[in-house]
């Protein structure tokens, strides 16, 4: 089972845009207020309340960066070390964990240096140590200014990351419908669900309860007082949108400059966000089949009965694996996410028509982290056990048969599986989760710049507006961009690489409703 609200680092389309549109005429500035440069003061004293000196005042052991099981060694000019943060903040003295931390110096000198800028790339449960060094060259302009930084946060990767079951029932699993047509079925999907959270239970821990948005976002904040930082500068996409949000609620008076792009809908429920996880993706599959010269209506119809041919019998591949109706759907979803990936769609989706399935497969394969060797990443393992501490809503079995309709009419192609996802992905969960939707009220904050991308299949753009209107008047400010993919900068708008870039380089706060088309 996949929730689609997956995170990006350089999965962005490179998509030219010609100009922008909206003015800069009514462009502010902070006056350097949120400035951390050498003339900044100490580190504030409104950090986290209760929290003992040698977690306030310790010292990172920055060192060279080692090689992971998903990758090699990045260069000489990145290092990394271990943060040590409260498993729970109720026992701020008690047990600790530790959280593993990458970062590059910035290039221009201690002289033009503003402090660091943290970097979450979504999921929840991207691995931003594994993330920031691929992203590097997007964001050049700034590392001049800031030393870039990111974490793997808590149950994610080389931070006490969680694996709830083994790469050999990861593959059987494939076998489960996740849009299950009659009551066998649907015993064996919630059946699977329940096993992967006792899966995800033996393997966490007590670490379980304190894996939340809110915790990480607490995190957050140790982390910029023993980076030395008298302000936050953060950089959030996806998830990591929701993650800012929370900690602009949390700590108003320490946000500096924060980006929030690729934004997540912060007033959605459970229900809310599938639904509009639906609409994203099935206007990005309408772009996509408008460029294809196909109608989009008749385009959806002929992609959704071919995955019901394959639900009632799945294709062969090259392999010798087997393409269900699940594993289709997940190879449909990601060259959604770049429009770079959409002639790749187009062979898929003929070889499928063909009888084989190879080609959706891989891309499956590609989106679920699954590499040659029959290894599954854990990406997917730390998201659960993240969303399903926060979001508190459980629907049941009958209240998603009640809406399937109204997911089928949004898409032919997604609904269903979106619809049957709101019950499964926490169905008999092992702790409850925390809330209905994440509070991200931010009185008091300094601006916040939200981008919004009109063409976004994860994350609807109409979440950007929602995300600033929720944060505040004066604290929200919206920045629309009229393209495609998931999030907008460094995919190929020079408008807004260089608004986001004055915002975060001299403090320029853009007109609120900018666009950039």
């Amino acid at each position: 089972m996949t929730r689609f609200a997956r995170w990006t680092a350089v999965a962005a389309a490179a998509l030219l845009v010609a100009g922008c549109g909206g003015g800069s005429s009514g462009d502010g500035k902070d006056g350097g207020k949120n400035s951390d440069g050498p003339s900044a003061a100490a580190p504030s004293s409104t950090g986290s309340p209760g929290l003992p000196a040698s977690l306030t005042g310790q010292r990172l052991d920055w060192g060279r960066c080692k090689a992971t099981s998903d990758g090699p060694a990045p260069g000489s000019g990145w290092q990394c070390a271990t943060l040590k943060v409260p498993l729970d903040y109720e026992k701020p003295a008690g047990e600790t964990i530790g959280l593993a931390l990458i970062r590059s110096k910035a290039t221009g000198g201690q002289g033009k240096r503003i402090g660091s800028l943290l970097f979450n790339f979504g999921g929840p449960g991207g691995s931003g140590v594994g993330a920031l060094p691929s992203y590097g060259s997007v964001v050049g302009p700034l590392h001049e200014r800031y030393d870039l930084v990111s974490w793997d946060p808590r149950g994610v990767a080389a931070s006490e990351g969680v694996r709830c079951r083994s790469d050999k029932a990861i593959q059987a699993a494939e076998s489960v419908d996740t849009t299950p047509d009659d009551a066998t079925e649907e015993a064996a999907y919630f059946k699977d669900a329940a096993d992967f959270g006792k899966g995800c239970a033996k393997a966490a821990g007590k670490l379980l309860s304190h894996v939340s948005t809110t915790d990480t976002a607490r995190d957050m904040d140790l982390m910029r007082q023993v980076l030395g930082d008298r302000r936050t500068h953060y950089f959030g996409i996806s998830y990591g949108t929701e993650l800012g949000g929370v900690y602009a609620h949390l700590f108003p008076k320490n946000v500096g400059r924060l980006i929030l792009d690729a934004v997540v809908d912060p007033s959605a429920d459970t229900v809310g966000h599938a639904k509009n996880q639906t609409l994203g993706f099935q206007r990005a599959l309408d772009d996509y089949l408008k460029s294809t010269g196909q109608d989009p209506a008749q385009g959806s119809r002929k992609i959704a009965d071919l995955l019901k041919r394959i639900d009632a019998k799945p294709l062969p591949t090259a392999g010798g694996r087997e393409l269900t109706q699940t594993l289709a759907v997940t190879g449909i979803v990601l060259p959604l996410y770049s429009k770079q990936g959409w002639p790749t769609l187009t062979d898929a989706l003929k070889d499928a028509e063909d009888g084989d399935g190879s080609a959706l497969l891989d891309l499956a394969d590609g989106y679920n982290e699954r590499d040659a060797s029959g290894h599954y990443g854990t990406t997917t393992h730390s998201q659960r056990v993240i969303s399903c501490l926060d979001d508190k809503q459980r629907p049941t079995p009958r209240e998603t048969k009640a809406r399937l309709a109204e997911f089928e009419k949004i898409s032919p192609v997604f609904g269903d599986f979106m619809a049957w996802d709101t019950a499964g992905w926490c169905h008999d969960w092992p702790v409850p989760g925390q809330y209905d939707t994440p509070e991200v009220s931010a009185p008091g904050a300094a601006p916040i710049l939200v981008v919004g991308n009109t063409g976004d299949p994860a994350t609807p753009y109409e979440g950007a507006r929602r995300m600033a209107d929720e944060l505040g008047k004066g604290v929200g400010v919206e920045l629309t961009w009229k393209g495609e993919g998931h999030g907008a900068y460094g995919s190929g708008s020079d408008c807004v690489d260089s608004t986001v870039n004055r915002y975060l380089l001299e403090g320029t706060v853009p007109k609120d409703g900018k666009v950039c088309s």
